[in-house]
């Protein structure tokens, strides 16, 4: 029997999170099983541990891998947790680890005792069973924890560069740039010549960006951020956004100032504004609180949700592969994650870790590692 997290958002209106004694896969004819050794701790993942549960109620009984957490959803937020009530769903998006088990195929029989990254959700379990197109061979010397952040950020980073491209834009503006997702952003850039606004909250995250190369970097906070953004897209040309704050003002900001931009060149007034298509594309949920703009950016302009996984289908597998390629040659460069804490998964289910997990801070990434000893 192997150990997996389990997270449950039951009828009555509690979340409870705990580990699960599993039996350990057999693979089927184009499987392997994995045994993992790394598994990030990203936003992403966060939602479906926590679903919409009021973590400052959380309360743990138990200890080690016996330890059960539990909180409260608010009454409110019940309705948007209908499609997963009392289900006990495993979670976590990516890993990596060495393949333990292969199924009969040539392709699953090559990929035998490799360190492989993977990805398909449960990889807070010891054992993992994956199809090999859900596998990346990661090249000779490389560890899973140094490859186990391979898909949702480096491959959103370049996702976010190939919409670019795709949808005739000339360059970039990223909210929450200091993230370990931004850095990664910037250093794509940075090779390819791509010019990128950087938004950040504070100054020490200026600093940060700065000794990446990163050249446009506005600080939120700063009293003059309108002035200092629409500078940087003055220069940049940037009409395309990834927005990771989701709520507050900052996307209508960010439209509102593309807005002043486009005009710098305009030749004549047109009551309806700037004829430059302006695009705020949200991809995350730092901020859980209502999108608010103010309609100063006149009429050519969108606002609308970004996801990987749709991205990469309607991209099509010559370019995932191309992505997937670049992944796996700069995996210890362009791709590096860097971890502040590795935990077992009992070590997860402790208040000090959630505590910090939780709070999707930059500059504080877990890894989890489900064989370590707890």
């Amino acid at each position: 029997m192997a150990l997996e997290l389990r997270s449950t958002v039951k009828t009555g209106g509690t979340l409870e999170i705990k580990l699960a004694e599993v039996p350990v896969p057999e693979p089927q004819d184009n499987e392997v099983v994995v045994r993992i050794e790394a598994s990030p701790v990203n936003p992403s993942d966060l939602g479906l541990l926590f679903g919409a549960a009021d973590m400052s109620t959380a309360a743990i009984t138990g200890s080690g891998d016996s330890a059960i957490v539990t909180a409260k959803v608010p009454d409110g937020l019940m309705p948007a947790m209908s499609g997963r009530l009392d289900q006990s769903l495993p979670v976590g998006n990516e890993g990596a680890g060495v393949v333990v088990k292969a199924g009969s195929s040539d392709m699953a029989q090559a990929l035998m005792g490799k360190t492989v990254a993977v990805i398909g959700g449960a990889m807070y379990a010891q054992y993992r069973a994956v199809r090999v197109d859900q596998c990346l061979a990661l090249p000779d010397g490389v560890t899973p924890a140094e490859g186990a952040s391979w898909f949702v950020n480096p491959m959103t980073a370049q996702g976010m560069v190939e919409t670019m491209r795709m949808e005739g834009h000339k360059a970039l503006v990223h909210t929450a740039a200091a993230s370990n997702l931004g850095q990664m952003l910037n250093k794509i850039c940075i090779q390819d010549g791509v010019d990128l606004v950087n938004i950040v909250r504070k100054q020490d995250q200026v600093e940060l960006l700065k000794g990446l190369g990163a050249k446009y970097i506005c600080d939120s906070s700063s009293p003059d951020f309108m002035d200092e953004l629409t500078e940087a897209l003055v220069a940049t040309g940037a009409t395309l956004a990834f927005d990771a704050i989701g709520g507050g003002k900052l996307a209508g900001q960010i439209l509102s100032c593309m807005e002043v931009a486009a005009n710098r060149t305009a030749t004549e007034y047109s009551r309806y504004g700037s004829t430059t298509h302006k695009q705020v594309y949200i991809y995350g949920g730092l901020d859980r609180g209502a999108t608010q703009f103010n309609r100063s950016f006149g009429l050519v302009w969108g606002i609308g949700g970004w996801l990987l996984t749709p991205f990469l289908k309607k991209a099509g597998g010559e370019v995932i592969n191309r992505l997937r390629q670049r992944v796996a040659a700069e995996i210890k460069t362009t791709f590096a994650s860097h971890y502040t804490q590795e935990v077992s998964l009992a070590g997860m289910l402790t208040a000090d870790a959630m505590a910090v997990y939780g709070k999707q801070a930059t500059g504080e990434k877990f890894l989890v590692n489900p064989n370590m000893d707890s």
